[in-house]
């Protein structure tokens, strides 16, 4: 199992700075890691540090919250592409969700539009922790249905990160041509390799060396 390949190495604080960014990325280069994910700010730099290594870069856009307007989202998107990101993680609009209307899927699939004719993936955030589980599984619907290219449980910011429960529900509801990325929470060694043998496609973490550190005390 190459667990490095898996992980996308994420720093997403509010006080990051350019250090940490070359950290970041530095770090990314040494374990191999999948992708790294920056806040939209960093992405140039970190496309710049990255130069023509086989490593994704990740950036967000309507971030945390996704009320953001769509036409927001959208440009925080052609800037991130535009600036070198290779894959998008989209907050969903909760809020429009929450109210049952159809605008989530009509937005994600314009978002869905734009990134794909960039040739970019779009991964959608829905935020498990604010859902119960008839919510996550039509979440993961919409998301489907919109032309998202994976579904990701949640963040740091929200009241839970990801669990097995969870994505179980996901896997009931999503195509085997949608991924699924879990995040938030993920500390361990211990914790990715379940995740991993529960059919997860992605790993966002902050916590990318001491997972793999821990494969390296386990093995």
């Amino acid at each position: 199992m190459d667990l490095n390949k898996y992980i996308e190495h994420t720093n997403l604080s509010p006080t990051i700075t350019d250090r940490d960014i070359d950290q970041l990325v530095g770090e990314a280069l040494e374990y191999a890691f999948y992708a790294v994910c920056v806040p939209p700010f960093w992405v140039k730099k970190a496309k710049r540090e990255l130069g023509s290594a086989d490593v994704k870069l990740v950036t967000v856009a309507g971030y945390p919250y996704g009320y953001n307007m769509a036409e927001t989202k959208l440009e925080e998107i052609k800037k991130a592409m535009d600036d070198g990101a290779d894959e998008l993680d989209v907050m969903i609009n909760l809020s429009a969700f929450k109210s049952g209307m159809s605008w989530p899927k009509i937005e994600i699939s314009k978002f869905a539009q734009l990134i794909h004719q960039k040739e970019a993936i779009i991964k959608i955030i829905i935020e498990t922790g604010y859902l119960d589980e008839k919510e996550i599984k039509s979440a993961c619907k919409v998301c489907k249905n919109g032309g998202a290219d994976f579904v990701v449980t949640s963040t740091d910011i929200g009241p839970e990160g990801a669990n097995i429960k969870h994505l179980g529900l996901m896997k009931e509801v999503l195509s085997p041509q949608v991924g699924v990325k879990v995040s938030g929470g993920i500390e361990s060694y211990e914790q990715s390799k379940v995740y991993l043998e529960s059919g997860v496609d992605r790993i966002g973490t902050t916590f990318g060396l001491k997972i793999m550190n821990g494969l390296k005390i386990g093995s």
